[in-house]
């Protein structure tokens, strides 16, 4: 095992590692943005040290700033966490150059994974079903006409470098399309560096469903189930489940095959998740994030299985511990990610100070956070506060359970999206699992959310009155301790006088 690891990201994600590291008594270095310096991920590491200024270009893109800390530091390994570097190619080659041991596949790998182009030729090579389309690149305005008139409408315009949502646009007629062409190749020269796009069919009501896998070097190539992360805004996920509440031990076998044959097709080492979109019985490849999931959390509570460790040992060249036989799905775990954005302001992200804060706890819950009362969330990264998830025996225990959590959980000080998870959760298509990545727009939950703002800003107002008295309380017996102190002190003197 490596003795020294270093975690190129921060917040949660870092703190998800570093926890992971002390168990296996590995010390651990963060790098942080002089906006980070007090944050809990900075003081939770062995060592910290400062790569820049708060954007995140001049920080956590920093390539070189990062591999200096990493030789400086005598790091043996980097682990990219999620975002920022994590699907970098020139990034994983640097640490391989450098002789520093990336916890993730090859730079190869990310690389070829990196252009959807590249990645949907592979799968169609490796006989996974992908989703009706034409996977050249589109160069001119008689092409994609002539590639809409034999897919049929309605179509996706995707940026071949495209992720996170970014790049995408559906369109409906022949002059949308044209229109599109060039908005999206704007948006990903500008965002991406790559204008290149391609066209696929447009599933109008699909879920989101992906596999979790984990490779060793060894030729060992596992699934551990699924997730359902159909619930979106703009493409990005908010609340994610594992099981699925459509899967079936069949399917789940046919998806996990597929999953496990696009990663072997690849030669796709340590942890990774492959996506698909689901549609009238159907799946598609989607694409392959070649990193660890924001959402593995919930994998990790029906499996039992710690991911990141895994990932760990991979990259230490150990075998897995496990066969395919061995991953067993037990109960159900939902995660809502947390988020400082005000839900009925177009998700606006809400940056600030956390006057106030007491996350869910009890049993069967999970909270994976980087934030503590006090801390001033920045305006220059991702809005996440944290990532709430909870474990029952069954879908219907789970949903209550996370019920009862995001009522328990306060954050006063910034906008949150808690409002919106409760609103989604209580809604009776949410409960029987009627799920598609367009479920916020079709069943109105913004206009649903308004009343639940209102009764959220009264829980949110009571339950932080009792952190306040206590607050208080503490305060006052503080003072009270100190006073006896002093006096005491002060009758010592005396008696030393006599």
């Amino acid at each position: 095992m490596f003795k020294k690891i270093l975690i190129a990201n921060r917040g949660e994600i870092a703190i998800r590692v570093m926890r992971a590291c002390k168990e296996l008594d590995v010390s651990t270095v963060a790098v942080y943005s002089e906006a980070d310096s007090n944050a809990l991920f900075a003081k939770y590491a062995d060592e910290a040290y400062c790569i820049g200024p708060p954007p995140s270009s001049k920080s956590y893109l920093n390539i070189d700033a990062i591999i200096d800390v990493a030789k400086k530091a005598g790091a043996e390994a980097i682990h990219p966490g999620y975002g920022f570097l994590s699907e970098n190619s020139k990034f994983a080659s640097a640490c391989e150059k450098a002789g520093i041991k990336f916890i993730g596949p090859s730079s190869e790998v990310i690389e070829k994974m990196g252009s959807k182009i590249t990645a949907r030729s592979a799968m169609i090579e490796a006989g996974v079903p992908v989703v009706p389309g034409d996977g050249r690149a589109v160069e001119d305005d008689a092409t994609a006409i002539e590639i809409g008139e034999s897919i049929g409408y309605p179509l996706m315009v995707k940026a071949s470098a495209g992720g996170g949502g970014i790049g995408m646009k559906v369109v409906y007629t022949p002059e949308e399309l044209t229109r599109a062409l060039s908005s999206i190749r704007n948006v990903a020269a500008s965002t991406f560096g790559d204008s290149t796009v391609f066209i696929e069919k447009y599933l109008e009501e699909p879920r989101h469903i992906e596999i979790q896998i984990l490779a060793d070097s060894h030729g060992n190539c596992l699934y551990f189930g699924d997730r359902e992360c159909s619930i979106q805004r703009r493409h990005q996920k908010l609340i994610e489940e594992a099981p699925s509440p459509i899967m079936t031990p069949e399917l789940r076998k046919d998806m996990g095959e597929a999953a496990v044959k696009a990663a072997k097709t690849i030669g796709y080492v340590n942890a990774g998740t492959v996506e698909f979109l689901y549609s009238k019985g159907d799946y598609y490849f989607l694409e392959v994030n070649t990193r660890l999931q924001v959402e593995h959390g919930v994998t990790e509570l029906v499996t039992g299985i710690d991911i990141v460790k895994q990932q760990l040992r991979v990259a230490c060249d150990e075998k897995l511990p496990f066969t395919q036989d061995d991953i067993e799905i037990r109960g159900s775990a939902i995660e809502c990610r947390i988020n400082a954005e005000d839900p009925l302001n177009d998700f606006a992200p809400s940056p600030g100070k956390i006057r106030r804060y007491r996350s869910a706890g009890g049993p069967g819950v999970r909270v994976d956070s980087g934030v503590h009362m006090g801390y001033v969330i920045p305006p220059f990264y991702d809005s996440m506060i944290s990532k709430l998830c909870v474990w029952g025996s069954d879908r219907e225990e789970a949903i209550a359970r996370m019920k009862r959590a995001l009522y328990e959980y306060v954050v006063v000080g910034v906008k949150t999206n808690i409002p919106f998870h409760r609103t989604v959760l209580s809604m009776d298509a949410f409960v029987k699992g009627d799920l598609t990545t367009h479920f916020i727009d079709a069943h109105n939950v913004l206009s649903a959310l308004e009343k639940v703002a209102v009764s959220d800003s009264e829980r949110c107002a009571t339950l932080s009155s009792a952190l306040e008295d206590r607050n208080k309380k503490i305060a006052a017996i503080s003072t009270a301790v100190g006073s006896y102190m002093n006096a005491a002190r002060r009758h010592d003197m005396k008696g030393s006088d006599k």
